[in-house]
């Protein structure tokens, strides 16, 4: 505490957060752990127990703040939207933010994907997705189709239809009978590891069982049949599921769940939220395996972590059903649509990641390889704990799983005092640093996280 101007103690941050602000499932009265006083490139500033802390942010701020923070593009961006107008309403108008970031998404996304409905946050462009599915059925003169088939270990969001096709199970289901709607759940795929390897074309090599996914295939095959008239389209996390575990599935899975979804005509769904602008080492995670989603979901890194903004992909098949129906339009309209702000930084965002290299790569291609080759090597002494089972990496992700629960407060504690921020769930540790984080400053991170993870769980 510091002394007011009465010559009492008064309270810190810390202590003026607890019980008043709800942190993402925290107790009321625990309130945060740390206060930010500042960030900047990959490193946060952190108050709180012993003083005043330089931590490595080992997040990206859940995985949006790709550039880092204070980035003087993005900071120009927003300055200069500023001075023209922060917000107008969408309806009926337009604004050269929201047509140069659209004609950005439509020029990187997969062929076919040229319609771009913009949204709040990544939960909501899931909710929008997936009442443009059930339009699309309703379009097509089948009003009974508005289940979808997702994955078991599936996240994609906390608003009321996104969370009824997270995990039924680890999901939150339970907790709101009558409100989630029923949907169908495959098993997960068998997993998959990914192996880099410079003189693969693709940069490295999917291992997995094949049987395994031929016998997955099969019953997921058997689920649809016995549900497709009920079915208004599948919808899944590409490649790598996030919160619901940060498990890595065969790009083969993609491919399967794309001829199920032509040859019953469903909506095939990618979400992009996590995955999407190189996190996986694809620009969108369903490049790994070549197919194109009739509807896709960005968000997250779309602004770099500045401001919140989403947004849907349409393809032409479904666009053009929609455009020819009696409501003939996405049956969505929020307040802050198509925000110039976040447009605008969106935009730059865009810019930075394609910036190229010498030899032409892309920006974010160079720095997500050497993310990989960083915690592919980083992390390798974390299997020599007795607490660790795992080690996994695919593009600038890397993952530590336990053989027992995280103990989370414990471990936030010891990796601060080491230099890292983390945010652990159930038996993971788990880092998505920032694209511009150094190779000294990613050295620094993962020893951090092995150290306090034997600190902890020794």
């Amino acid at each position: 505490m510091s002394e007011n101007h009465t010559g009492t103690a008064a309270p810190t941050l810390l202590e003026r957060d607890a019980g008043l602000l709800w942190h993402p499932y925290a107790n009321l009265d625990a309130g945060a752990l740390y206060c930010v006083n500042s960030a900047a490139g990959s490193q946060l500033e952190l108050a709180g127990p012993g003083g005043s802390h330089r931590v490595i942010d080992g997040m990206s701020s859940w995985w949006s703040a790709v550039h880092g923070y204070n980035h003087p593009t993005l900071n120009a961006a927003a300055h200069a939207q500023i001075e023209d107008y922060s917000h107008v309403m969408f309806g009926g108008l337009t604004h050269a933010p929201a047509v140069e970031l659209a004609e950005r998404l439509r020029a990187a996304a997969p062929p076919g994907l040229e319609h771009v409905f913009l949204a709040d946050s990544g939960s909501v462009s899931i909710e929008v997705a997936l009442k443009t599915a059930v339009q699309y059925q309703g379009a097509r003169r089948r009003a009974g189709r508005h289940r979808f088939l997702a994955l078991r270990g599936g996240y994609h969001g906390d608003t009321l239809g996104a969370m009824g096709v997270c995990d039924p199970v680890d999901g939150m289901h339970s907790a709101f009978p009558g409100l989630v709607a029923d949907h169908l759940f495959a098993s997960r795929p068998p997993p998959a590891r990914f192996e880099p390897d410079a003189g693969n074309a693709e940069g490295g090599i999917w291992a997995y069982d094949t049987e395994a996914l031929e016998a997955w295939e099969g019953q997921v095959r058997r689920q649809v049949a016995e549900t497709t008239d009920t079915l208004a389209g599948i919808v899944v996390e590409p490649v790598l599921q996030g919160a619901g575990g940060m498990y890595v599935y065969p790009p083969q899975v993609l491919r399967i769940l794309r001829a199920i979804a032509d040859e019953e005509d469903l909506v095939f769904i990618l979400d992009e939220i996590a995955t999407g602008f190189g996190r996986t080492g694809k620009y969108f995670a369903g490049e790994w395996a070549g197919v194109v989603p009739d509807l896709m979901c960005v968000g997250k890194a779309l602004t770099g972590g500045y401001v919140t903004l989403a947004a849907l992909l349409v393809g032409q098949r479904v666009a053009r059903v929609i455009a020819a129906s009696d409501t003939d339009t996405i049956l969505h309209g929020p307040t802050f649509m198509g925000n110039p702000l976040a447009c605008r930084i969106a935009a730059a965002s865009m810019d930075l990641l394609a910036i190229p290299d010498a030899g032409g790569a892309p920006a974010w291609k160079m720095a997500v390889t050497a993310l990989q080759t960083g915690l592919h090597t980083g992390l390798q002494p974390a299997l020599e704990l007795a607490c660790v089972s795992d080690v996994r990496v695919l593009g600038g992700i890397g993952v530590i799983a336990l053989d027992r629960p995280v103990d989370v407060t414990a471990l936030t504690h010891a990796a601060v005092r080491a230099g890292a921020w983390v945010r652990p769930f159930r038996n993971l540790v788990y880092l998505m640093p920032p694209y511009v984080a150094e190779p000294e400053e990613l050295s620094r991170l993962c020893s951090a996280v092995t150290g306090a993870l034997a600190e902890v769980h020794a």
